[in-house]
């Protein structure tokens, strides 16, 4: 469990995400009597995975495999909905859902603790507080060697976000499945058991029922998880107050569709248990007020944004939240 630390009272406008959380954080708020489109959703994407399947063994070939990435992006999406508490009030029962590794890389589970650890908005973007932080303290960033560096900077552009930040994820998933603690803690030696045992049957069944080589399946996650990061290179920035660091995005359908509405980041993090279809309708009905709470930080649509940091850096890898915290505090 992460340490509790709170920063500095600051104005009621600044403080609107902070507010609105704290009016709506009981799940039972945002659930309606049956969440019959998050039901729908389960079912389109299950099946799209089975059709996504079905197309690669029929001709093979690039068009199937691309396909099935999408899917499996859009299935992480899924996830981050399920561990919100949707659709059902149960848990145990959303976990279902999302154990299956169509994705490949990341346990149901592993993913579970950390996204709701990132949702403590105080630690936005620190990076040894917030698990889903995109920075470096800066010293740490300095102390690198340049190839390192330089693979770090390439993170920060769209291109990078796609190609490289999977190679980081995975590397540091890998890393911690190597620890000896990981294999004495019963609850995560099982969550690891269970996910490489379901994912050695689905790559079995998917090599046998499609001729899909492992390789390929294993290539097709890895871009799904790029392609999901990229909705994360700029979300948060660092920032002296909490609610400035959460973006907005108002993005065309294509996207709000695969990311499931979190490109209103903003109304996510002010209402974590609202589900992903009501999630507009919420942002609509106080747009201004959702855009000062955040102190302006909006993005007008992910096209412009990722051709426009498609080779250049959004910002760097070294983050001054803890600066700007202290000239706050000092100031």
């Amino acid at each position: 469990m992460l340490a509790s630390r709170r920063v500095n009272a600051v104005p009621a406008a600044a403080n609107l995400l902070t507010d609105m959380l704290r009016d709506s954080t009981t799940s039972s708020a945002s659930h309606t009597p049956t969440e019959w489109p998050t039901w729908a959703l389960i079912a389109l994407i299950y099946s799209l995975w089975i059709a996504a399947l079905a197309w690669y063994a029929v001709q093979g070939g690039l068009a199937p495999w691309l396909f099935l990435t999408v899917v499996s992006a859009w299935y992480m999406s899924l996830q981050h909905e399920l561990v919100h508490g949707h659709p059902t009030r149960s848990a145990r029962i959303n976990r279902w859902f999302g154990l299956m590794p169509l994705a490949v890389w990341y346990p149901f589970d592993i993913y579970l603790d950390s996204h709701l650890a990132h949702h403590r908005d105080e630690l936005l973007t620190f990076p040894d507080k917030d698990p889903e932080s995109n920075y470096m303290d800066p010293p740490d960033f300095a102390a690198c060697g340049a190839p390192l560096r330089a693979l770090l900077v390439a993170q920060r552009t769209a291109l990078g976000r796609l190609c490289i930040t999977p190679a980081f994820a995975i590397v540091n998933l890998l890393q911690g499945l190597a620890q000896p603690a990981t294999w004495r803690a019963a609850s995560r030696a099982w969550t690891w058991i269970q996910h490489l045992g379901l994912l050695g049957l689905l790559l079995w069944g998917v090599h046998a029922s499609t001729g899909m080589p492992v390789w390929a399946y294993l290539l097709s996650g890895y871009f799904a998880l790029g392609l999901a990061c990229m909705r994360s290179l700029y979300e948060h920035r660092p920032a002296t107050r909490p609610a400035h660091r959460i973006v907005i995005n108002e993005a065309g359908w294509f996207w709000r569709l695969l990311y499931l509405n979190n490109n209103y980041h903003a109304v996510h993090h002010a209402r974590p248990a609202l589900a992903w279809y009501a999630i507009p309708a919420a942002y609509h009905a106080e747009r201004e007020r959702f855009i000062n709470g955040t102190g302006g930080f909006l993005i007008p649509g992910y096209n412009r944004f990722f051709l426009r940091h498609l080779f250049t850096p959004v910002d760097a890898p070294g983050q001054a939240t803890r600066q700007l915290e202290r000239q706050d505090r000092t100031g």
